[in-house]
């Protein structure tokens, strides 16, 4: 099994995008648009996610609609990835959720853990 990709807070808004709509098919262009990070970080990502298995990818097919531009590379989450995408944001809105009870300006001792 390929081990757990890195997961940045840019892949965490891409990941969000894809569950919006888990079963579509995205492209990556639509992806860096709709997670709002540069178009130079959402390929590399993209492949680390789909090296781990958390996405499949193919090209889009030929159709009139898409004539005059090259295919895209379309992506998709897999059962995993649609899993693990949903454990790590489910995770980040906890301790979200933890941050805001805690008083404002309250700072942490040593060894004390956010309730």
């Amino acid at each position: 099994m390929n081990a757990e990709p890195r997961i940045s807070a840019d892949a965490l808004r891409v990941l969000g995008a894809m569950l919006e709509d888990p079963l579509a098919w995205h492209y990556g262009l639509r992806l860096s648009q709709d997670a709002e990070i540069a178009s130079g970080t959402i390929y590399p990502m993209l492949a680390r996610l789909e090296n781990a298995k958390w996405l499949e990818s193919c090209w889009e097919a030929r159709s009139p609609d898409n004539e005059g531009r090259p295919p895209r590379r379309l992506y998709k989450l897999t059962g995993l990835g649609e899993r693990k995408a949903t454990e790590h944001l489910e995770e980040i809105a906890r301790l979200a959720g933890r941050v805001k009870r805690r008083k404002r300006g309250a700072a942490l001792r040593p060894g004390e853990e956010l309730a």
